[in-house]
């Protein structure tokens, strides 16, 4: 590296480069937390008078709690790969909606760092109202995603939908203490039973994470309802009881890639009962289930990330990961254990991506979930996908996804659905239903820069959807085959609020199908992407 005398008066801009931080071994110094509130006051059009008392009243995050989640500190060599990483950290936190991390001094091998953040409103009226496949949902109640600016979250909500109506309550803390220790614990009182989860513990936060840990306890009951061309056709009662406790390590990253192990013991208990008055034969209800079962898993995953704007969000840095991810889980069910039968449990997933987020990106992924058992595999089901991305200009983006799923011998709670209600917009809600299906969606995105009353983000799109099922029908109705349908919609995207949600607003027109279905379909849901 060329001597630091030599450069010592060159331009500040050279001197605070990555490449010459790196290569001349730089040591952190001062490290600034820059905490900004909802609104920029120092910006005219936002420098009002309802957006001053929005910030006034906002309990802004806490320079302490920003800096926990920096995964560097004073006297740490500098490298931007660590810089970069703490910035996708941060901006995972939905009261967050910017982060900038900067080196900003350079003197005697010593650099200072800036941390600026920028808030989202964090106390959350929760008044939703959905609309899809001819169903409504609605919700009201309250959420606080950051408590006191500590990033803690509570809510409480009532829902309603065409399963069940539910109050629940809800506390996240993902840094207990000021810790990586997480905390997730959901509380519903539902209609037609309850929902109790605990999730505790500590992830691998990071690709340099060397030890993790934690337990997950779920126990949901519950009435499952069948569908067959969006008609209710019968119903069943799911008790559902699952732990699982578990230890994961790392030698962290190195040339690119970390690896990960996991090892553990759970508990996963299934019991189904039908429900009077359900016009379902009784051969329609599960046999039970319960797994008692140790496990080994193991995950290799790239450090490959880019940053990029107006892809699945409006206006907002989105950090995309264009790296190659393969995950594994193997685990063995045994009857000395207090299983009902022995099974393997097989789980393994991959992902990777094509292309950069300048021109086109093509992301592909595949799942698979599956039981052997001592008559053969049970409950297989194999999930590919594809999208793609095309820059087309600033304000416009080409997409296009397909997705494939393959089910063999599946339990009945694990039915493949498609409708209104997860991609074919033009149809009912649960309209198919079998053991595999295949979905073509493309979709021209158009971003604008309008951002009325700094609040809300607008954008459109013209969709084309192709779906259809394979397999017997539990109903024994006909498989209508390929349905397709066309429309357009209204994207608005609000970056200030702590939601992160996207409001969609659509009308499709089904191409297909018999008389009965509505020759236009109007949607609105909230969703978290474009």
């Amino acid at each position: 590296p060329e001597p630091l005398a030599n450069v010592a008066g060159s331009n500040q801009a050279a001197l605070l480069s990555a490449e010459f931080l790196e290569t001349n071994d730089a040591v952190i110094g001062v490290i600034s937390i820059d905490n900004g509130s909802v609104f920029d006051l120092e910006n005219p059009k936002e420098n009002k008078w309802l957006f001053r008392l929005a910030n006034t009243t906002h309990a802004t995050t806490r320079p302490d709690e920003i800096r926990h989640q920096l995964l560097f500190k004073t006297g740490d060599k500098f490298s931007s790969r660590v810089l970069a990483e703490s910035e996708r950290i941060l901006r995972g936190n939905r009261y967050l909606h910017e982060v900038i991390i900067t080196p900003v001094r350079f003197e005697d091998g010593v650099v200072d760092v800036d941390v600026h953040t920028a808030d989202t409103w964090s106390l959350v009226p929760k008044l939703n109202f959905s609309r899809k496949g001819g169903v409504n949902d609605a919700a009201i109640g309250l959420k606080e995603i950051n408590l006191f600016g500590t990033g803690m979250q509570v809510a409480l909500a009532y829902e309603s939908d065409v399963d069940r109506d539910s109050t629940i309550i809800k506390i996240v803390d993902h840094h207990l203490g000021k810790s990586w220790y997480s905390l997730d614990v959901v509380y519903g009182d539902n209609s037609d039973g309850h929902t109790r989860i605990l999730n505790l513990g500590r992830p691998f936060y990071s690709l340099e994470t060397n030890l993790a840990g934690g337990l997950s306890y779920l126990d949901n009951d519950q009435i499952k309802s069948l569908y067959d061309h969006g008609e209710l056709y019968g119903e069943y009662r799911q008790r559902a009881k699952s732990y699982e406790v578990f230890g994961g390590w790392s030698g962290g990253l190195a040339s690119g890639w970390t690896r990960r192990y996991t090892t553990g013991l759970g508990y996963d208990e299934h019991q189904f009962a039908s429900v009077d008055g359900s016009v379902a034969p009784a051969s329609i209800v599960s046999e039970d289930r319960l797994f008692v079962y140790s496990f080994f898993g193991i995950e290799l995953m790239q450090d490959k990330y880019e940053k990029g704007t107006n892809y699945d969000q409006i206006g907002r840095t989105e950090d995309r990961y264009l790296g190659t991810r393969v995950a594994a889980r193997l685990g063995y069910a045994s009857t000395s254990l207090g299983s009902d039968r022995n099974a393997w449990l097989v789980h393994a997933g991959a992902q990777t991506a094509f292309g950069t987020s300048k021109h086109s990106t093509l992301f592909l992924t595949a799942n698979v979930g599956a039981r052997w058992e001592s008559d053969g595999l049970r409950n297989l089901l194999a999930r590919m996908g594809a999208k793609y991305y095309k820059r087309q200009s600033k304000g416009r983006l080409f997409y296009a996804s397909l997705d494939a799923t393959y089910g063999q011998d599946l339990d009945i709670d694990n039915r493949v659905l498609l409708g209104g209600d997860n991609g074919l917009r033009g149809y009912p809600y649960r309209y198919l239903g079998g053991s595999k299906s295949a979905l073509l969606t493309l979709e021209q995105r158009f971003f604008t820069d309008w951002y009325p009353f700094r609040l809300f983000r607008i954008g459109g799109a013209v969709f084309f959807d192709a779906g259809r099922t394979w397999g017997p029908s539990p109903a024994g109705s006909e498989n209508p085959g390929l349905l397709k349908d066309i429309g357009f919609g209204l994207r608005i995207g609000n970056s200030r609020s702590g939601q992160g949600n996207m409001i969609h607003i659509d009308l499709a027109f089904p191409l297909d199908g018999d008389d009965s279905i509505d020759q236009v379909q109007f949607l609105i849901e909230t969703r978290k992407s474009f």
